[in-house]
């Protein structure tokens, strides 16, 4: 069957308000519009296709000022229009608004989204416009120092600089005497008096809805990555405790490097126009949230791999680079996943939810939940699916194992009975299951 995704959508016949999702393939990656074809991916054909075949290029162009490659398909005797739309270097707008992808959906760009899509076409980022009403005195000079010290090797200049205004302009931080937002937000002693979202939360729950204590982390970005670490460590993650001899060896549940590399890609590339970073912390996980999705051209499955880096905010990339803090550009999410093979842990999730971008961190008690004794491996299978999603319902089941309605409902019904799963929902449409809270157990 064929599917839907970020170069591909389905239309059964053609409106004026495709010209949406056409919009939108030119300013993400390209894309085809199948013409008579359901969301399914079944062909229902079109009518007058020749007509068709004249019109959809004229209104392309008048409309979106591009000229898309339209041509005729026959597929299970069934005439089809399909649309090919290339990739634009300017920005379209259809009817004044901007549309790109994001998965298999149009979306329309408002707000600081759209101001990152225009600026980034104009080959300039968020990070990089200036501030009228910050100072030099908004600076914090301890942090610039410890800058001095962290990017001795890669940038001797800056232990020679003389004033730390001196120093940001060689780091390309202030415009004609003004400082840029990413000064303030890696030098700058409260950045979220300029941007209220400028924080990061910590919270810790028993379950997806209990939470049981909660801390703010403030200041710059340096200071918050080094905060929220220090936090994790002392208050919110327990370390595992073994014996070299007669020497006490104390060592964290989470790699450390992938939990710093995870905090770090978070506040370096985050939207700071609205929502706070978020770290949560569960009994068997550590998930950690920030606004704003991936760049345009970026997909998931790139991220399990070596890619090029585009950097959302690249003066923040650039000079935690500069400070050793980003090791090598586009290797971030891979050498997460390296150190949790190396710990024996399961590979870190990325997800693109709640208009932002999560990465999730599993432990040791992961893997207990899988090694639960009675478990078939088709049921190891179902719990391993709910720890990393957090819910799992009938038909989710039946596609995840493949197996029938009755058989799902069966695994199901006895991994409640073990204790293992909690059901919710009061009807059999509504109902799903999540991980038994161990107060619960």
């Amino acid at each position: 069957m064929k599917k839907e995704n970020e170069k591909v959508e389905f239309k059964t016949n053609w409106r004026d308000e495709c010209m949406k999702t056409l919009c939108a393939f030119a300013n993400t990656d390209g894309g085809k519009l199948i013409i008579g074809m359901n969301d399914s991916g079944k062909p229902v054909g079109v009518n007058r296709a020749d007509r068709l075949l004249e019109d959809i290029p004229n209104k392309v162009r008048n409309y979106l000022g591009i000229i898309p490659q339209v041509s005729l398909l026959s597929e299970s005797g069934k005439e089809l229009i399909v649309v090919e739309v290339h990739p634009s270097e300017s920005s379209i707008s259809f009817k004044g608004s901007f549309y790109v992808r994001s998965g298999s959906t149009t979306q329309e760009l408002t707000g600081r989204e759209l101001e990152s899509f225009l600026l980034a076409r104009c080959g300039r980022t968020w990070d990089a416009q200036t501030i009228s009403d910050a100072s030099v005195d908004d600076l914090d000079e301890s942090t610039i120092e410890r800058f001095r010290l962290l990017s001795d090797k890669r940038l001797p200049f800056a232990s020679r600089t003389e004033g730390s205004i001196d120093l940001l302009r060689k780091l390309n931080l202030v415009t004609d005497g003004r400082l840029k937002r990413a000064a303030i937000l890696l030098f700058g002693k409260e950045p979220r008096r300029f941007f209220p979202g400028a924080f990061l939360k910590i919270g810790a729950f028993t379950n997806d809805t209990n939470l049981i204590r909660t801390d703010d982390v403030d200041g710059n970005l340096f200071v918050q990555v080094e905060e929220a670490l220090s936090l994790l460590r002392t208050k919110y993650i327990f370390s595992s405790v073994s014996y070299d001899g007669i020497y006490r060896k104390d060592e964290m549940v989470y790699p450390e490097k992938a939990l710093r590399e995870a905090i770090t890609n978070a506040v370096v590339h985050r939207d700071y126009s609205a929502y706070h970073t978020q770290i949560k912390v569960f009994p068997d996980r550590l998930v950690l949230w920030n606004n704003g999705g991936l760049p345009n051209g970026i997909s998931i499955e790139d991220l399990l791999k070596n890619h090029v880096s585009q950097p959302r905010n690249e003066l923040l990339a650039d000079v935690f680079f500069k400070a050793g803090l980003i090791e090598t550009w586009g290797r971030g999410t891979v050498l997460m996943i390296e150190e949790c093979r190396a710990h024996k842990l399961p590979d870190p999730i990325f997800r693109e939810e709640s208009g932002g971008f999560s990465v999730s961190l599993f432990n040791s008690s992961y893997i207990s939940e899988l090694q639960i004794p009675g478990l078939t491996p088709r049921q190891k299978k179902i719990v391993g699916f709910v720890i990393k999603n957090g819910s799992i319902t009938n038909e989710q089941c039946r596609e995840l194992t493949e197996v029938s309605k009755a058989t799902a409902t069966r695994d199901l019904a006895d991994l409640v009975k073990k204790g293992v799963l909690d059901q919710k929902g009061s009807s059999r449409k509504t109902s799903y299951y999540t991980m038994m809270s161990r107060d619960e157990s």
